[in-house]
């Protein structure tokens, strides 16, 4: 058992990080163990059976975790994960010490709860980056400002290059480095942002490590320096306990409230599936429910249409009129539900509740000479898809 086992970790080396080995050498010790120690008779892998795949599952379920109520649902799962991974490849790889037959099933995996992730809601982030920014130490706000205004993971962030920022197509950028995923990316940075690390590089001098952010001796930050970091922020700010991962959940989540695209914003967090990225349209409940009354308003209109019934008039026992709601705009109106309040006046052009039309051309083709003379190319880009979208429509 014990040299097919590392045999299997011997090939896992040549194909995965050093963490997932590791980890897969602690489950397959854990079940090692277990197995001898309850069927000292049993030492091949081929002698496996399903009695102690079930022993095992008891034995995880059973098993002290970091509180008192035991291992986590996503530790067990993982665990037997991690076995089935091993049976499954040494019954392909035609060991000759395999099992039979697949042992372990999908039954066997506990049920997975899905709590939404947790995020900052809008008064709290305010709060938060308020305090932030006027923190005295320069490097301490530089990496807590990256982590909430990229969404970048803690590991992205120590793994920053001297170089990460670079410039092209007229935009600022930042170089994240592959990680988690096994991918790169590029993300858009803030001019303030762009001024932070201008002035942090100034203040550090030379590189000695070649990473953007190094501690005082030149070595590279650890994850509890910046869970530390990010927890002094929150506490100063008086908004609680904060996780730095939680600032990458509230990114995402203000930016779907906002308007942005889910392909967007798959793009900005380095998101490979979809379907992570749908974890926050989920959580995005001001979205949710604007799509929700967009459509059902439009729906009901269809059927008082149908019908011949007069629409429910505002006061009444019912909803608005369709287009009783709608507000007009310096160059636009705004189609969002009179069921929903707004706090984000600032912010129409990019919302996906605001509509434009000829009438507003005048207007807008100012609104982009104005940012053109100002030399904010992304506000230009804005104007430039407003007026196309007017000219494609006529």
């Amino acid at each position: 058992m014990v040299t097919t086992m590392a045999s299997y970790l011997d090939q896992l080396e040549v194909s995965a990080r050093p963490n997932t080995v590791a980890d897969a050498e602690l489950t397959l010790r854990l079940f090692a163990h277990r197995v001898t120690a309850t069927d000292p008779e049993c030492v091949a892998v081929a002698g496996i059976g399903r009695v102690h795949i079930e022993d095992f599952k008891r034995w995880l379920a059973a098993r002290p975790g970091q509180n008192a109520k035991g291992l986590s649902t996503t530790t067990i799962r993982h665990r037997l994960s991690t076995m089935r991974t091993f049976f499954e490849r040494i019954m392909e790889w035609e060991y000759d010490d395999a099992p039979a037959r697949l042992l372990i099933y999908s039954s066997d995996f506990p049920a997975l709860d899905e709590p939404l992730p947790k995020f900052l809601d809008d008064p709290t982030a305010s709060k938060f980056m308020a305090t932030l920014a006027v923190d005295p130490n320069l490097r301490r706000r530089l990496m807590v400002e990256l982590l909430a205004r990229t969404g970048i993971r803690v590991g992205e962030l120590g793994g920053l290059e001297d170089d990460a920022m670079v410039r092209y197509d007229g935009v600022d950028r930042l170089r994240i480095p592959v990680g988690k995923l096994h991918n790169d990316r590029h993300v858009p940075l803030l001019p303030m942002l762009v001024d932070l690390i201008v002035d942090y590089k100034a203040l550090r001098g030379p590189s000695r490590s070649g990473h953007l952010l190094e501690r005082d001796d030149g070595g590279p930050f650890d994850r509890r320096t910046v869970h530390r970091y990010v927890a002094a922020v929150a506490k100063r700010a008086g908004v609680g306990h904060v996780h730095p991962h939680q600032l990458r959940h509230t990114l995402a989540t203000q930016s779907i409230n906002r308007g942005m695209s889910l392909e967007a914003i798959a793009a900005l967090l380095g998101h490979r599936s979809m379907d992570m990225t749908l974890t926050y349209a989920r959580i995005s409940d001001r979205t949710v429910a604007e799509a929700y009354f967009k459509v059902t308003e439009a729906v009901e209109a269809q059927y008082y249409g149908l019908s011949g019934a007069a629409a429910p008039q505002a006061g009444g026992p019912g909803a608005q009129s369709v287009n009783d709601h709608n507000r007009l705009l310096a160059n636009g109106r705004c189609t969002r539900p009179a069921l929903l309040g707004c706090a984000f006046e600032s912010v129409c052009e990019r919302c996906g509740f605001f509509e434009t039309g000829p009438q507003f051309l005048t207007i807008l083709k100012r609104q982009r000479k104005h940012a053109d003379e100002r030399g904010q190319s992304d506000r230009r880009q804005l104007f430039d898809g407003l007026i196309e979208g007017v000219a494609d429509a006529q």
